[in-house]
C-alpha cells in the first residue's frame, strides 16, 4: 500500500516534460511552466500543488492519504500526502492532476 520517495519521484519524473530540480530543503518536480509538487526524500510524504477545489476533492476522497499544507500554502490548495498511507494508483491520480494544473498552456495558432 506504501509508496516509498524513490518511487513517488520515479512516477512524477514519467509525467511529460517533467523535471527535477532542487527547491530549499526539498526536490521539485515541475513542467516548464512551473512547480506541480515537491519532495523531501527522507521524510514519508510528498507536497502536491493543488488548486483549492482539487485540495478539497483528494481531501474528502482520501482523508487519511490527503491533507491541507498548514499555512497560507494550503489555502491556496496545497495538498500534504502521506506516502506510507496512499497506495501508488491514487499517488499517481493526484501527480496527474497537479501536473495539468502546472502545465503551459496549448498554443493558440
Amino acid at each position: 500500500m506504501a509508496v516509498d520517495p524513490a518511487r513517488a519521484r520515479e512516477l512524477a519524473l514519467a509525467l511529460p516534460l517533467a523535471s527535477e530540480a532542487p527547491h530549499f530543503d526539498r526536490l521539485a518536480f515541475r513542467t516548464p511552466r512551473k512547480i506541480f509538487a515537491t519532495l523531501k526524500p527522507s521524510d514519508r510524504d510528498i507536497n502536491l500543488l493543488f488548486d483549492p477545489d482539487m485540495r478539497d476533492f483528494y481531501c474528502e476522497q482520501a482523508p487519511r492519504a490527503f491533507a491541507p499544507v498548514p499555512g497560507g500554502w494550503g489555502r491556496k490548495g496545497a495538498t500534504r500526502c502521506d506516502l506510507q498511507t496512499v497506495d501508488e494508483l491514487t499517488l499517481m491520480s493526484a501527480l496527474r492532476a497537479a501536473h495539468q494544473l502546472a502545465a503551459p498552456a496549448p498554443k493558440r495558432r
